[in-house]
């Protein structure tokens, strides 16, 4: 979209506004990159809030992908129109507080609108992320998944393994895969979505390795990528050799891979606990959700891995007023709400951002009748949170990650080795990272 279609655009939400201001309502502009079903559960929430009081009307927009979206704020913002809220993908996050005066730190909004939301509240590994090395919020948690594995019972019979006895290992991920291809139990033994989130990021979490300097960012622009250590290179070595023995299926970036399980063709797949609603869609077979394997020599014990999604932050523009922005804080408040948050988890299949949420949903039996629909809400809250578990501050993190995919994607085509490619990662990375800290030091 044009920079001057989305000034215009922003401009008349911002002339609606004030028009229904003058009404005596304050009027809450929502950006978000939800479609689809969950576009209409943002929809749904949306109107309950506006039906539950009479000072704010949020008015949910939806802005395309979370690119789109974070592209067009930033140019709203520029023109003085910004929205009074806006949905960020967790990978934006060092982006948004480099932002400075574009943004109003949830801390900032609570602080200043007298609205009581309780960070701790939140699970940890949840709140973490979205927070301040001193513990404040900086945006509102709002959809959260966290990455699981796959598992197609069909064909782990087929191989004759024990669906109900999920490997737990990454050896015992190797000896199942390589039984589904001797036994041709499924044309794919094990795939993955998300190379860079699952395998890398995920893996540093769940081991509590330093993924990078700086507590991942969060102490300092000025981190470093330490992911060409040892157990990284372990890590993409046993991939890497699952791929040349034919028991491991590379099938592209992101979510390309994802049709690979939902068609029954692949056996395991990591992916996203969020896709739990597609699988429930699209699968003709039997399927469980187990907790991601770990590394034996490196823990007996994984804690808790970190999340995916998005976060609500709060905008700032020329002539907002106090009652806008209490808008705002009233309804980030809303959707914390216990039982907001378990209906949200359950109509989504994101995890429930806060502790009494997944209560909420024990105590109606949602997980007695959706066996494993806790597993993602176990692996993030198992463990105490630590500064490598906690998540991750990193400038330009989707380049970052766009990064490791070009470089494993080489080291899949035979063109180099699991160091040789994370030694270039750590290398280029660090260039981003560089540049990131000069364009954006106090």
């Amino acid at each position: 979209m044009k920079r001057r279609t989305l000034i215009a655009g922003a401009a008349a939400l911002g002339l609606h506004s004030r028009a229904r201001a003058q009404a005596g309502r304050a009027r809450v502009v929502f950006w978000h990159a939800m479609n689809g079903a969950l576009n209409d559960e943002v929809n749904r929430i949306c109107a309950a809030f506006n039906a539950a009081q009479a000072d704010a009307e949020v008015v949910p927009v939806f802005k395309g992908t979370y690119p789109e979206t974070l592209t067009a704020a930033i140019a709203a913002w520029r023109a003085g129109q910004a929205p009074h809220l806006v949905q960020m993908y967790e990978v934006g996050t060092g982006s948004m507080l480099a932002a400075g005066p574009a943004v109003k730190q949830t801390w900032q909004l609570i602080q200043e609108s007298g609205i009581a939301i309780d960070p701790a509240a939140y699970i940890g590994a949840v709140r973490g992320y979205y927070s301040l090395p001193d513990g404040r919020l900086a945006s509102m948690p709002f959809n959260s998944s966290t990455s699981v594995m796959w598992l197609n019972a069909d064909a782990l019979e087929r191989a004759g393994l024990d669906p109900a006895k999920p490997p737990a290992t990454w050896p015992e991920v190797i000896a199942a895969a390589q039984a589904v291809r001797a036994k041709s139990a499924a044309p794919t033994a094990a795939t993955t979505s998300w190379f860079p989130w699952i395998q890398l990021e995920q893996f540093a979490a769940m081991h509590d390795l330093p993924f990078a300097t700086k507590a991942n960012g969060f102490e300092g622009l000025d981190t470093a990528l330490l992911v060409n250590a040892p157990p990284f290179v372990k890590q993409l070595d046993r991939i890497l050799a699952m791929a040349k023995e034919g028991t491991f299926r590379y099938a592209g970036r992101d979510i390309a891979p994802d049709p690979l399980f939902y068609s029954g063709e692949a056996a395991i797949s990591f992916n996203s606990s969020g896709s739990r609603a597609d699988i429930v869609k699209n699968a003709k077979f039997r399927w469980l959700e187990a907790p991601l394997p770990y590394d034996p020599e490196l823990t007996a014990a994984p804690i808790n891995s970190i999340i995916g999604g998005a976060s609500l932050w709060t905008m700032t523009a020329p002539g907002r007023t106090p009652a806008e922005y209490k808008g705002v804080a009233q309804f980030l408040a809303f959707i914390a709400q216990p039982a907001r948050d378990a209906e949200w988890h359950q109509n989504t299949g994101y995890v429930p951002v806060t502790l009494a949420g997944y209560e909420e949903s024990k105590r109606q039996g949602y997980y007695d009748k959706n066996p494993g629909a806790d597993v993602p809400i176990k692996q993030l809250t198992r463990g105490t949170v630590t500064p490598n578990s906690r998540g991750f501050r990193l400038g330009r993190m989707p380049e970052l990650r766009n990064i490791v995919y070009e470089e494993v994607e080489r080291a899949l085509q035979g063109q180099q080795g699991a160091q040789a490619a994370l030694d270039s990662v750590v290398s280029r990375g660090n260039r981003v990272l560089r540049e990131f800290e000069r364009a954006n030091r106090a």
